[in-house]
């Protein structure tokens, strides 16, 4: 499988087996090291020191449907990395997979800041 940095290279090897060993959350993997994301036939990865700041963004879609109108949520992880620059918004597949994914995020990357920015 071919790998492609979001931020800085690490070794194909190592990057290989952790992406094997690690945790799948929708199209996101969580390594020891790394924070993996496929997209079609692609793996991109960010080395958890680039990791700054993540949060949860709801969007609501506007659907007509037969019998009315309604909203649909759709569930996205945003990573921020330096300077809060947004290096990937991540779509999940639902409410509970976002909340599961802060939290493990939180317990591997112990320097991220989780949510709103501190002021």
């Amino acid at each position: 499988m071919k790998y492609f940095p979001m931020t800085e290279t690490i070794s194909e090897d190592i990057l290989d087996s952790e992406y094997k060993a690690g945790r799948e959350i929708g199209v996101a993997t969580l390594g020891d090291t790394c924070l993996f994301l496929k997209v079609k036939r692609k793996v991109h990865y960010i080395p958890y020191a680039n990791l700054h700041r993540a949060f949860r963004r709801v969007e609501l879609v506007q659907a007509k449907m037969c019998c009315g109108k309604g909203n649909f949520q759709v569930e996205n992880l945003v990573i921020c990395g330096p300077d809060d620059v947004e290096l990937a918004q991540v779509k999940l597949p639902g409410t509970r997979a976002g909340i599961i994914m802060l939290e493990e995020l939180e317990k591997r990357v112990p320097h991220i800041q989780i949510g709103k920015p501190e002021k």
